[in-house]
């Protein structure tokens, strides 16, 4: 080759490098791409809107970035401030930008590109800016008052005033619209809706009055927005309206509302009681079924009736006389009646597999009603005394001390002609059995001695109890005393005035019980709607779920009227208090054709539409012993009762 076609050569590499340097510096570099958190951001103008606060930002050019111009070449500003970021080079043509701080809420962000950024062969970029909207703040739902309490959604939120008003305070103003939208109240509609400070409180109000003692549902669901399309999450809530304090039935003198109770009461043991045998059924919808211990508060309801006038004399002789000739035909075990028998035939009904036998705790409540009608009846009527007689020969023929399993210190509430003793349930105290002892000890044919009562029934000493609680001693029995009936079945023929012996007063013994009993329900430690110093008692019913023993230790959220009613004279002003609220204020759901229905339980919406006999019986009695004591001054007439008491040691009856 020659030197000048050497140079020549040379010249033309040179120039062709020219050419190519030249093309790299006017080629295009422009950003094709960018997004944020998964959501792409227009290039050509347009704000995106909703952008995540915590995320990434992505921009893609045409080309492979020069790493070290990136931080002269890109930038994003937020009110026309540059913001810190923090830039890094991924796949070469793509920069990822991370804000030093999460993004504020509901600004508008400005991504800029200047020709300061380069390609990596030279190429300035194209100058571009790119905006987007972050989203708003969630709306944040601050209190919610109630008539000036604020509400705690970790209690159970009731006596919400029926005519409601409801303040909801806000992070930030609201649309009203949709917070109409959003706002429900199951089965209630008519409300008015109030903004006030600046859009961030709402005042709900109802135009028309709630039903008293009801359950509501409100839900401010999430189509509520802010006025600058701030999301809201929902709010629930469960409440529950008072008790409306108006009247529901005329008020009247308490003379005349005590006979009104006791009247009513009074119909489910003579227009219900059984048509053959005169009987008292043991429930409302039991048929045929009729029960010994309720028919026992049914022959004492019948005295009641007669001394009232709510019948004659002489209807209720025929009733007793009807009632009487049954139980001296019907299945006895012993002398002991079963505890529930056929209405018609007087044959055994089994209460359970193995109890279709004697009761002995049932029959006592039927003897203990029995001499109380002996008492009442006139010996110088014939009619009336054949009856006395017959009531006579039944109260004989209780084989109280066969009970006692062949000569153990204890009685035994069942014995079966098929399974024997197989029940193997002893009559302990402390509970409603009091009057099983002491009939047992009274009887003038089967009596049992004195030290089956002390080491049975008293358990030598363990029935005493001695704590306070709520400030008041209890002398015997459980924790707080137990279901309320512990006070009344014993009791309604048992004069507890002035009954003492060596392990209680017994006046002092129901007294107290029942007022730790109100004392718990007011306290209400389980927050129950419908408990109060007006709304108390808690004692074997009806409940929700079937039927329990309801007490300070088992308390399911169920008030049973009788509790209350049947401790009238233990506590005669705060069960006259009991009497009022569920007349006055709660009889538009409580009463019916028999009197008060039997439980109601207001937190789980339920009011019983039973009636049970050993729940009414009480009630029509006790009222009576409290305005009269005409059925304790009956039953302890009886000299054999003096002669039982006298064996158990009492001093004083």
């Amino acid at each position: 080759m020659s030197l000048k076609t050497f140079f020549t050569f040379i010249l033309l590499i040179i120039g062709l490098n020219a050419c190519s340097d030249d093309e790299d510096q006017h080629t295009s570099f422009e950003l094709q791409r960018a997004s944020i958190g998964g959501i792409e951001l227009s290039l050509s103008g347009a704000i995106a809107e909703k952008a995540p606060l915590d995320r990434s930002i992505a921009l893609t050019f045409s080309g492979v970035v020069q790493e070290a111009s990136m931080a002269n070449g890109i930038s994003v500003k937020a009110n026309d401030q540059n913001i810190s970021i923090e830039l890094t080079l991924s796949s070469g043509n793509t920069v990822v930008i991370r804000p030093s701080t999460i993004l504020a809420s509901n600004t508008v962000y400005t991504i800029e590109v200047s020709d300061q950024l380069r390609s990596e062969g030279g190429a300035a970029a194209t100058p571009t800016s790119v905006s987007f909207k972050t989203r708003p703040d969630d709306l944040e739902l601050l209190s919610v008052f109630i008539e000036g309490e604020e509400v705690v959604q970790t209690l159970r939120l009731s006596n919400v005033p029926v005519d409601l008003s409801m303040t909801f305070n806000f992070s930030s103003a609201i649309d009203k619209a949709s917070f109409e939208e959003a706002l429900t109240i199951t089965g209630f509609s008519a409300l008015n809706f109030t903004p006030s400070n600046g859009d961030k409180t709402m005042i709900i109000s109802s135009t028309t009055a709630l039903q008293h003692l009801k359950k509501y549902y409100l839900q401010l669901s999430d189509a509520l927005l802010g006025q600058d399309g701030e999301p809201f999450t929902g709010y629930e809530l469960n409440f529950y309206t008072a008790v409306d304090s108006t009247p529901k039935f005329p008020e009247i003198p308490d003379e005349e509302l005590l006979t009104k109770v006791q009247e009513q009461t009074f119909k489910y043991f003579w227009d219900f009681a059984h048509p053959v045998s005169g009987m008292t059924r043991e429930r409302n919808t039991s048929g045929d079924v009729v029960t010994t211990g309720g028919s026992g508060f049914g022959v004492m309801a019948i005295v009641v009736g007669i001394e009232r006038g709510f019948i004659t004399r002489q209807q209720g002789v025929d009733r007793l006389e009807t009632i009487v000739n049954f139980l001296t035909s019907a299945d006895r075990f012993h002398g002991a009646w079963p505890h529930w028998m056929d209405g018609n035939t007087g044959d055994v009904i089994p209460f359970s597999q193995k109890d279709n036998g004697g009761d002995l705790v049932e029959t006592a409540l039927m003897i203990q009603g029995l001499l109380t009608v002996r008492e009442y009846l006139d010996d110088a009527d014939q009619q009336e005394a054949a009856i006395q007689e017959k009531i006579t020969q039944l109260w004989e023929e209780v084989d109280w001390d066969w009970y006692t399993r062949g000569g153990e210190d204890v009685l035994y509430w069942h014995w079966s002609p098929d399974y024997g003793w197989e029940m193997n349930h002893q009559v302990r105290g402390w509970n409603e059995a009091l009057i099983v002892y002491v009939l047992a000890a009274s009887s003038p044919t089967h009596a049992i001695n004195a030290d089956v009562y002390h080491n049975g029934w008293a358990e030598d000493g363990d029935i005493k109890n001695g704590n306070e609680y709520y400030g008041i001693t209890l002398p015997l029995g459980n924790g707080k005393g137990g279901p309320l009936f512990f006070a009344h079945y014993s009791f309604l023929g048992l004069d507890p005035r002035n009954l003492e012996d060596q392990y209680s007063n017994y006046w002092t013994q129901n007294v107290n019980h029942t007022l730790i009993n109100r004392a718990y329900t007011a306290a209400n430690p389980l927050n129950y709607v419908g408990y109060g110093i007006y709304s108390w008692g808690l004692t074997a019913s009806d409940n929700h779920q079937g039927y329990a023993a309801h007490s300070p230790d088992n308390d399911l959220g169920v008030i049973t009227p009788t509790a209350a009613l049947s401790s009238m004279p233990y506590t005669p002003e705060y069960s006259m208090d009991a009497l009022h609220h569920f007349y006055y204020l709660l009889g538009d759901k409580l009463w019916g054709q028999y009197g008060f229905y039997d439980a109601f339980n207001f937190t789980e919406q339920w009011v019983a539409d039973s009636y049970l006999a050993i729940d009414q019986g009480p009630v029509i009695i006790m009222i009576e012993n409290y305005r009269t004591g005409l059925l304790w001054d009956l039953f302890m007439s009886n000299t054999e009762i003096a002669t039982g008491l006298n064996k158990l040691n009492f001093t004083s009856y």
